[in-house]
């Protein structure tokens, strides 16, 4: 049996979609199902995916938009900006927060990978550290980034930010210049916070032409 047809099988009922994209099987679940369905993964001989690779936190609140016309560019210097109230070329109904999980069988040399959506209204999400081991500091980088709170974590706290940060920097409404900037006071022998000093600006993408000149020989 293929992996997609042991998937089809075994967990029936326990995803709320399977997407058999190019380079690995996704599943989409909900986080009541998490551990239960991450138990079978590792323990069932037909998956046996000892190890995690990776796990991240995703914000979709911008998902299907876009500043910047890179695939079409006009031809009308840097004129390139998109209308500000352009629809979503994608409509994203959804959870906005998500964590994804990579996985990797190394006794069938399959991978597989897991999106797991978390109840805005409580940014909360089963933690995995019970049955993978190393997902102790990826649950920190995603709780300090996202702010998605992991259930049963035994030392959830930031591991990137400073001491004294506040929001979560990978959050598509954290601005790109942050909140506060910090600089050494000569006078006070320190380092001080204080409000940022640089104006927010859209950068400028590269822009992406599909033509001949790319072409190699």
């Amino acid at each position: 049996m293929t992996l997609l047809e042991k998937i089809t099988a075994k967990l029936g009922g326990k995803y709320s979609e399977l997407v058999p994209t190019h380079d690995m099987p996704t599943l989409e679940i909900s986080a009541d199902n998490l551990l239960a369905l991450c138990e079978v993964l590792k323990n069932d001989a037909d998956f046996s995916f000892e190890q995690l690779i990776d796990l991240c936190g995703v914000d979709y609140s911008k998902y299907g938009l876009d500043e910047w016309r890179t695939e079409s560019t006009t031809n009308t210097g840097f004129s390139r900006a998109k209308d500000p109230e352009v629809l979503r070329e994608k409509n994203w109904g959804k959870p906005r927060f998500a964590v994804v999980y990579h996985f990797l069988s190394l006794t069938h040399n399959h991978r597989i990978r897991l999106r797991a959506f978390v109840d805005e209204n409580t940014m909360t999400i089963p933690s995995v550290l019970s049955i993978w081991d190393n997902a102790d500091w990826y649950e920190r980088e995603a709780f300090d980034l996202f702010g998605i709170i992991f259930a049963g974590h035994k030392d959830l706290r930031r591991i990137l930010t400073d001491y004294g940060f506040v929001g979560h920097p990978f959050r598509k409404d954290f601005p790109l210049i942050g909140k506060v900037e910090m600089r050494y006071d000569a006078r006070e022998g320190k380092c001080v916070y204080g409000p940022v000093s640089i104006q927010p600006r859209v950068l400028v993408p590269k822009v992406i032409r599909d033509d001949s000149r790319y072409e190699t020989t």
